[in-house]
């Protein structure tokens, strides 16, 4: 797992659960664009991602659920959505959840 930054709960988490097509044309670009939006914005906190041959499941967090729904409205993700829809997924899940407890263990 990639370090990251903690921040004191509570915060909400986007859950995106995803089993790919073989279509793979402009997937990564995309992604790393929409991250970088992100970035960008009130309220973003991180993301967290792993995929392997059959499923992905990405994690972003954010610091409330307004600026979830900024960053859902964004035209690149409309549009990166749509094009997921039409190309890259057989099927996806997305879930907002509020996460009141954060802990780790590593050695």
């Amino acid at each position: 797992m990639k370090d990251r930054e903690h921040f004191p709960p509570p915060y909400y988490a986007v859950i995106f659960t995803s089993k790919r097509t073989e279509a793979a044309a402009d997937y990564l670009e995309t992604n790393d664009h929409l991250i970088s939006i992100a970035e960008g914005m009130e309220g973003y906190l991180g993301q967290e991602s792993a995929r392997d041959e059959s499923i992905g499941v990405s994690v972003s967090l954010w610091k409330d659920l307004a600026s979830i729904k900024i960053f859902k409205e964004q035209l690149g993700h409309k549009m990166s959505q749509a094009r997921g829809r039409q190309e890259w997924y057989i099927s996806y899940r997305g879930q907002n959840r509020l996460l009141e407890r954060d802990y780790e263990f590593s050695t």
